[in-house]
């Protein structure tokens, strides 16, 4: 086994979620469906619409849990919904909510989150600011593709890009940028040594 590629590996975050106990791992779990929750009542007045704070959340989980945590802690807190908790957007809950409108968006929040945890296990993380925020773009845009082509199949084509791709984009890459901006300053500081 390579020790380098290994430690590598588990450095992705600086959590390191992946070395913990089991115990860890699961207070991860329940810490991130709470974060999760919380960031679905924190709303940012947008025109034409606000603006949740969810997508950021669903993204920093998945760079900060990686994707087989991250992706799982996002299933723990749709489920919570889908079983009545009010933790969806502004205090929603139901399984109601998983077949209208919204529905694509929230099957679209696992897989954003589990596509920004493997590209920041692959050093797309806090380390390399840049490609942090390339990731949380790619996990907001995936968001709004699988949420839109969903709400097409309601609406229709022209409908769904006008109330439910084009009002996001903008905020979709604020929060891309505020996402690599907090892992640029979780992640750890490394000092070179000096030249000889």
């Amino acid at each position: 086994m390579n020790t380098t590629t290994a430690s590598a590996h588990d450095a992705f975050s600086p959590l390191r979620l992946q070395s913990r106990p089991l115990v860890w791992q699961v207070a991860a779990i329940v810490l991130g469906t709470l974060f999760l929750a919380l960031s679905s009542y924190v709303e940012v007045p947008m025109v034409p619409v606000p603006m949740t704070m969810q997508t950021f959340a669903v993204t920093l989980v998945g760079a900060l849990y990686g994707w087989r945590l991250g992706g799982l802690t996002i299933v723990a807190w749709l489920l919570e919904g889908a079983l009545g908790l009010p933790v969806l957007a502004g205090g929603a809950s139901g399984a109601a909510h998983f077949l209208g409108a919204t529905g694509g968006y929230l099957f679209a929040f696992p897989v954003c989150g589990a596509l920004v945890g493997w590209l920041a296990e692959r050093g797309w993380n806090g380390n390399r600011v840049v490609l942090a925020f390339l990731a949380m773009l790619a996990g907001n845009l995936l968001c709004l593709v699988l949420g839109g082509a969903w709400l097409a199949v309601i609406i229709g084509f022209e409908g769904a890009v006008t109330h439910g791709v084009a009002p996001f984009i903008v905020g979709g890459v604020l929060k891309s940028a505020l996402g690599a901006a907090v892992l640029k300053a979780l992640s750890p500081r490394t000092s070179k040594a000096p030249a000889a």
